[in-house]
């Protein structure tokens, strides 16, 4: 269970983050590319940030973590900038695909196609009776 502290900070760490990712994505005049922040969980001892980014197009996405995590660094140290007057320390960084998109689209995919259960009863498991 989060307390109101760390969903504090990790909803100021998740808004600054979002504004340096996608201002790093502008100033190095990539197009058609999305990096959102979609949640960012802070241990209970604010020693440790994860933070789980939805990119678009998807495919792209291992790519893309690997060039954040690489320069993750440099990312701590411009948040630190920006947070410096809210934080007195900033928490170390770790950053996740956040792949629940995707799976919601599987499962609207499946739910509309041919092997919807509701649509084909056949498919469904016969119950026993007992």
């Amino acid at each position: 269970m989060e307390t109101n502290r760390q969903k504090k900070i990790g909803n100021l760490i998740q808004n600054d983050l979002v504004d340096i990712l996608q201002g790093e994505v502008r100033k190095n005049g990539i197009h058609n590319l999305i990096i959102s922040v979609s949640r960012v969980n802070v241990t209970s001892d604010l020693s440790i940030a994860k933070i789980f980014l939805s990119v678009f197009p998807s495919e792209k996405g291992a790519e893309i973590l690997k060039a954040i995590k690489s320069n993750s660094p440099l990312i701590k140290n411009d948040l630190a900038q920006r947070v410096k007057n809210q934080l007195r320390k900033v928490p170390n960084l770790v950053f996740y695909i956040d792949d629940s998109l995707d799976y919601i689209e599987k499962i609207d995919q499946a739910l509309s196609g041919e092997e919807n259960p509701v649509k084909n009863p056949d498919l469904l498991a016969k119950r026993k009776k007992s």
